[in-house]
C-alpha cells in the first residue's frame, strides 16, 4: 500500500474513532476508506480489518464512560453478552445478502429517524426514568443485543447510532447516557464478528492494527467531548451522522448502484 493511501486510512481511523465515540456511525468512514484504499478487496476482509480497529476504539470509548458516567449495566451488559453471539451470527453470514437489499429499507428507516429527533427537540435531552419499566428493558436488550447486533455483523456501519436511539426510545436514557451503553454493547458486537472473521482469514492483522491505534485516539478524545458536552452535544453530531448516512446510502442506492 503507498504512503498516501496508509495516511488516508490513518486519519480515516482516528476520525471514525472519534464518531464512534460520541454517537456511532464511524464505519461509515472507514469502510469506504478501506475500500477505496484497497482496490478489489473482498467485502468481508474490508470488515473483518474494520473491526479489529474498530474494538480497541469501541472498548476505550466505553471505559473512558464507565469511568465518567454512571452506566445502566442492567440493560448494557445482557445486551452486549447477546450481542457477541448474534453478531458472529451476522458475521457468518456476510456477504450471503447484497447490500442492496438492506439499502431501501435503511433509507427509510434513517430518514424516519431524522424527522423524528428533529421534531422532537427534548428527546434524548433529559433522561425520563418513567419509560424504564422491566418490560421495556427486555425489549431494549432483545433490539440492541438481537435485531442491531445481527445487522452490525451483516453489514456494519450506522450500528452505534441505531442503539444510541434503541436505548433513548425504548428506556428513557438521555443522549449522553444512551452513548455510554452504545459502546458496551459496540464493543461486544465488534468481539463477535472479529472471532469470525479471524476465523475465517478476513482479517489483515497488521493494517488493522495500525488502524486501531488511530482510532483509539479518536474515540478517547470523542469519548471525553462528549461527557464535557453533554447530550446537547450528542444529539447534534447524531443528526449530523444519520443524515451523512442517509446520503452515503441514497449515493448507493441511486448514482454508484
Amino acid at each position: 500500500m503507498d504512503p498516501l493511501s496508509l495516511t488516508t486510512l490513518l486519519t480515516a481511523a482516528a476520525m471514525a474513532g472519534w464518531v464512534d465515540a460520541v454517537v456511532g456511525g464511524g464505519g461509515l468512514l472507514l469502510l469506504p476508506a478501506l475500500l477505496v484504499a484497497a482496490p478489489g478487496v473482498p467485502v468481508a476482509t474490508a470488515l473483518g480489518t474494520n473491526k479489529l480497529a474498530a474494538i480497541f476504539g469501541t472498548s476505550t470509548a466505553a471505559v473512558t464512560y464507565a469511568r465518567r458516567t454512571k452506566l445502566d449495566w442492567a440493560v448494557a451488559g445482557p445486551s452486549a453478552g447477546l450481542a457477541v453471539v448474534t453478531a458472529g451470527l451476522g458475521a457468518a453470514l456476510a456477504g450471503a445478502v447484497p447490500a442492496g437489499a438492506y439499502r431501501p429499507v435503511l433509507l427509510v428507516v434513517l430518514v424516519s429517524v431524522a424527522v423524528f429527533v428533529l421534531t422532537r427537540p427534548r428527546l434524548g435531552v433529559l433522561v425520563l426514568p418513567e419509560r424504564r419499566t422491566r418490560a421495556r428493558v427486555a425489549v431494549a436488550v432483545a433490539v440492541a443485543g438481537l435485531g442491531i447486533a445481527l445487522y452490525d455483523g451483516l453489514i456494519g456501519p450506522g450500528t452505534g447510532t441505531f442503539l444510541v436511539l434503541a436505548f433513548t426510545a425504548l428506556v428513557g436514557a438521555d443522549f449522553l447516557h444512551a452513548s455510554a451503553m452504545a459502546k458496551v454493547v459496540n464493543a461486544g458486537t465488534n468481539l463477535g464478528a472479529l472471532v469470525v472473521f479471524a476465523a475465517t482469514g478476513h482479517v489483515w492483522w497488521l493494517l488493522g492494527a495500525a488502524m486501531a491505534v488511530c482510532n483509539v485516539a479518536g474515540a478517547a478524545l470523542g469519548a471525553r467531548m462528549a461527557v464535557r458536552r453533554g447530550a446537547g452535544f450528542v444529539r447534534v453530531v447524531l443528526l449530523v451522522v444519520v443524515l451523512a448516512l442517509v446520503g452515503k446510502l441514497g449515493y448507493d442506492q441511486w448514482v454508484a448502484g
